[in-house]
């Protein structure tokens, strides 16, 4: 039976996943357990981070310090508004694979793409906008150090995009490739939600706070 304890080798608690499928779709699946144990590690990263920039900000009478210029909001803006746009694809593509029709599989991943390109062009723009460098002091180590990570997630579930579509497109078709592009959708819901509450750290806390 599925999340029962046992007692494993030594006499530890252990709880027996044997029951799940290594394949299977949703909570059935051991994929969908590994994803959510990443979102909670990745996503205790992201919580570290912004817990350091309001550490600081307790530090320093003016922030930004020096006089330096809020990020500019139009670009940040504009990335919340592609990456919301991005769940409705992203959306499709997962109950295309739940139903496992390639076809829509293909088109909704290729979409997901086009996205990707897009956010990524912005994302870099952002990074010229930020109007501080990374070494200029604190403020600017923790605003390039969140903007970079929620990039680095960016970038790696792009990455996996484009190495599921092409296996969509030129094979081998296999089950498990379907289950990927439900947890690669799944992945990325965390992505565009975390990246809503940075874009209120990185943009509108040195203008509010």
């Amino acid at each position: 039976m599925v999340g029962r304890p046992t007692r494993g080798d030594g006499g530890r608690a252990a709880i027996d996943v044997s029951g799940l499928a290594p394949g299977g779709f949703g909570h059935r699946g051991l994929m969908w357990w590994g994803t959510l144990g990443i979102v909670f590690i990745e996503g205790t990263a992201f919580a570290l981070t912004i817990a350091a920039y309001f550490y600081l900000r307790t530090r320093n009478a003016q922030w930004p310090p020096d006089a330096v210029a809020p990020p500019a909001l139009f670009w940040g803006t504009l990335n919340v508004a592609i990456q919301l746009a991005s769940g409705i694809p992203n959306h499709l593509a997962k109950k295309a694979a739940e139903h496992v029709d390639l076809r829509r599989v293909r088109l909704w991943l290729v979409v997901q793409l086009v996205f990707g390109v897009a956010f990524n062009a912005v994302r870099a723009v952002e990074f010229l906008n930020l109007n501080v460098l990374w070494n200029t002091d604190a403020y600017g180590s923790v605003v390039w150090l969140l903007l970079s990570l929620h990039t680095t997630h960016i970038l790696t579930d792009f990455l996996d995009t484009a190495v599921l579509a092409a296996l969509m497109f030129f094979g081998p078709i296999e089950e498990k490739r379907f289950v990927d592009v439900e947890e690669n959708a799944v992945y990325w819901y965390f992505v565009v939600a975390a990246w809503v509450p940075i874009y209120g750290v990185i943009y509108w806390a040195p203008r509010l706070i």
